[in-house]
């Protein structure tokens, strides 16, 4: 992630951390889900408090918003994966009215914030970094949840057999070494599986 112009750095956007998304109770396969996650995904992004200004300026590029409407806007794009606290995102919009990315005016009582013709500037060089963000959020697995879900029963099969071997005094460096030779021709044959599926 490149840091912001006018001398003010930026962190990445993409990273560990942040709060878990909703795992769609009340459909087929939703209870798992969450371990799924656990066992198949990266945790959800959190965007650096440096950067958070670039999807501040993503939310109100198509319209005018308010604090908590560019919180949820946010929330929305990334399928509930990311929501940005209010101490993190009004200190984000002084700082962009600072810098005149961003203008501010008064709605229903309310201090609402569009973006200025400097601010379209700096979010459009950074709109790749906006959409890689997001497509962090995206839910890949929930569409698969039940066949993935079958496949944590291997794992355990195996975090078993490892269990039992150890137990028993049969973890040695050669068996180590011999597990760990098959199990990375395995994991060689699926991606190459995966890939050319």
């Amino acid at each position: 992630m490149r840091g912001g112009g006018r001398g003010h750095g930026g962190g990445g956007l993409g990273g560990p951390g942040g709060p878990s998304g909703p795992s769609g109770p009340g459909r087929r396969g939703a209870a798992p889900y969450g371990k799924l996650r656990e066992l198949f995904e990266e945790r959800p992004p959190r965007a650096d408090r440096g950067a958070v200004r670039y999807l501040v300026l993503d939310a109100v590029s198509d319209a005018p918003r308010h604090g908590y409407e560019i919180m949820a806007k946010i929330e929305e794009k990334s399928s509930g994966a990311y929501r940005p606290s209010p101490g993190v995102v009004y200190p984000t919009l002084q700082l962009l009215e600072e810098l005149g990315h961003v203008r501010a005016t008064a709605r229903d009582d309310k201090k609402v914030y569009a973006i200025t013709a400097e601010g379209k500037r700096e979010l459009d060089e950074h709109r790749e970094d906006v959409a890689s963000f997001y497509e962090q959020s995206e839910g890949v697995w929930e569409d698969r949840a039940d066949e993935l879900f079958e496949l944590t029963h291997l794992v355990r099969r195996l975090m078993r057999a490892f269990r039992r071997a150890a137990r028993r005094g049969r973890l040695t460096p050669s068996a180590m070494a011999k597990a760990r030779t098959v199990l990375e021709d395995a994991v060689a044959k699926l991606e190459q599986l995966l890939l050319d599926a």
